[in-house]
């Protein structure tokens, strides 16, 4: 016994099949986000910082979507946890995202006063980067901001071929009898070879470095207290 299946039918059952997987997969997601912020808000509520930033990062790499309070609250826990540039980027997409509408408006609002004095502190600090970073001694031209190499437009040979002669020594020069003649190049003596224009025969070039981009420092993982830290020399086997 045969039938034929009404294609209205068939595409409606698909459909809501499709759905059906759709919503399920929705339902764990939304279900995670929620564990999860929980766990940061949490965390928040014990002072316990560094675990809500963890769990906000994480969530951030889920590629799950982001409930609405969740830059505010990031925001607030870099904060405390002295990350003011980060701290204020995520309170203005909070901001953005949410106006005056938004449930934590007044927090926001508050937070930004917060931020003004550490924020400034930052930007006139000599001693770190923007984002508030403190910097540190570049390891390739140890913060010299320059490095000494083998010259590359000679080789590291300390000359280079006379272009006027081609290296030869010799010019050529043709007569009113049209006859070639030969003459030592001027402009190397006849030695077909000049001194390197660069390095001067020394065979080393200074260039900036490129590791610091001629800065002399590189940021680093620490957070910038703004203060001069005196320099410590430890002693080494080598160095006793």
């Amino acid at each position: 016994m045969s039938f034929k299946l009404h294609r209205p039918l068939f595409l409606l059952s698909f459909i809501l099949a499709f759905s059906h997987i759709s919503l399920a997969q929705i339902g764990i997601n939304l279900g995670q986000t929620d564990q999860w912020m929980k766990g940061a808000k949490a965390a928040i509520e014990r002072s316990d910082y560094e675990t809500a930033n963890s769990i906000f990062r994480n969530l951030i790499d889920s590629g799950q979507q982001l409930p609405e309070e969740m830059p505010y609250l990031f925001a607030e826990t870099l904060f405390q946890l002295k990350q003011y540039d980060n701290s204020s980027n995520f309170l203005n997409k909070y901001l953005e995202l949410t106006g005056f509408k938004g449930d934590h408006y007044e927090g926001a609002q508050e937070l930004q006063q917060k931020l003004q004095a550490p924020l400034k502190e930052i930007q006139e600090c000599q001693l770190c980067d923007r984002r508030g970073y403190r910097f540190k001694t570049c390891f390739t031209c140890e913060g010299k901001r320059q490095i000494e190499q083998d010259c590359n437009y000679c080789k590291a040979k300390g000359v280079v071929g006379c272009s006027k002669c081609s290296g030869s020594g010799m010019i050529t020069k043709m007569n009113i009898f049209k006859i070639v003649e030969y003459f030592e190049c001027e402009r190397c003596a006849g030695k077909g070879r000049l001194t390197c224009p660069v390095c001067e025969g020394s065979l080393k070039e200074v260039s900036s470095c490129k590791t610091c981009n001629g800065s002399g420092k590189l940021s680093s993982e620490d957070l910038c207290d703004h203060e001069e830290h005196e320099h410590i020399e430890v002693k080494t086997e080598a160095t006793r």
